[in-house]
């Protein structure tokens, strides 16, 4: 399997850094602690972070990685198993934490975040968000840290009313707390409230982020979400099957942004506060995102199906797209990457990775 890092991987660092270097300084000479890891979004902090340490920091930044491999691949991050300022520690978050060091940051992106496996993991979806949390919250409550960041999520909206969307971070959700996505729905929403008490009576700089829909390069093909599905699908010569009627809306977010957008706010001195971080440039329906990627692939056809799980669409938001005036106004927070721009990247890396110097 592929262990080097990828190239479109690297040039989204590259880039990143360069945009966010005065705020990544902050880094330097720092340890942060990362469960997740080896994780979509756990990886891109690694490599961003491995990246400052080769060319922006003079003392370079350790980095402790907490990863149980559940959801996530151990080859995304092999490349850093030599590295000698990251240790990479095979762990249940859930577990009681072993860490003798002084830890400066902490990042909780371990999470089961697609569907597919938080209704395989459903109890373990709920350990990770709460009791995992509650282990690192008390972690930096004792080792005085100087930011703390938490992934929540989009999904502790539910499905918004019209007159919500674009949703800000001040409407209170429409969530079911009994229906198939509830574990992961939840937990999440009890993390946040955990993250709030802990500023509240402890002082645990605490700052939480809700991704909406992130995607790009490190996102596995096999992940069950509706990009690598419709690009599993296409690269594989298949007919892209459309599980819906293809009228719901999304707003994507692709990962290089993403990143710059929780950096922002885990080096912000905005304590307590919860971002949504994503793109609302674009809300497209997945009719049209099929469309898209069979385009960018080419000469692929769309079918429309039934899913084989009957609870495929149960509690599915018809639509989601950020308000983002706090992060543009407090933490200085703009995507940049459009859509079939990101796509193209994703297609790059999936060539790359899955379609070339292995099969997954």
């Amino acid at each position: 399997m592929l262990v080097k890092l990828s190239n479109v991987i690297k040039e989204d660092i590259k880039e990143l850094s360069k945009e966010i270097e005065g705020q990544l300084k902050k880094l330097e000479g720092s340890r942060v602690l990362i469960s997740g890891g080896g994780g979509f979004l756990g990886g891109y902090f690694l490599d961003l972070i491995d990246y400052c340490n080769q060319n922006i920091f003079e003392t370079p930044c350790n980095v402790i990685c907490i990863e149980n491999f559940i959801s996530a691949v151990p080859q995304r991050i092999q490349h850093l198993q030599n590295n000698q300022y990251f240790e990479i520690v095979n762990q249940d978050i859930v577990q009681p934490l072993n860490i003798n060091k002084k830890v400066d940051y902490i990042i909780h992106a371990a999470s089961i975040a697609s569907p597919t496996y938080y209704r395989k993991y459903p109890i373990e979806t709920i350990e990770t968000n709460v009791m995992g949390l509650k282990n690192l919250l008390d972690f930096g409550k004792e080792q005085g840290v100087k930011s703390f960041l938490f992934f929540s999520t989009s999904e502790i909206y539910g499905n918004p009313a019209p007159e919500f969307i674009p949703t800000p971070e001040t409407y209170n959700g429409n969530v079911s707390c009994t229906g198939p996505r509830a574990c992961y729905d939840e937990s999440k929403r009890l993390g946040e409230t955990l993250c709030v008490i802990y500023f509240q009576q402890y002082g645990v700089p605490v700052k939480v982020v809700r991704p909406f829909n992130v995607y790009g390069p490190g996102l596995r093909i096999d992940d069950k979400r509706v990009i690598p599905d419709f690009f599993n699908d296409a690269l594989h010569h298949k007919k892209i099957s459309l599980f819906s009627n293809g009228a719901p809306t999304r707003s994507f977010c692709y990962i290089s942004d993403a990143i710059k957008g929780f950096m922002l706010a885990l080096l912000s001195n905005h304590d307590g506060e919860a971002f949504n971080i994503g793109n609302d440039e674009v809300e497209i329906s997945m009719l049209e995102l099929a469309k898209l990627v069979g385009k960018l692939v080419g000469g692929v056809e769309i079918e429309f199906k039934q899913s084989n799980d009957d609870k495929y669409l149960i509690d599915n938001p018809q639509r989601r797209c950020p308000n983002l005036t706090k992060a543009k106004n407090l933490l200085g927070y703009y995507p940049k990457v459009n859509l079939e721009d990101g796509l193209g990247s994703l297609k790059d890396w999936y060539e790359e990775v899955y379609m070339g110097e292995y099969e997954k």
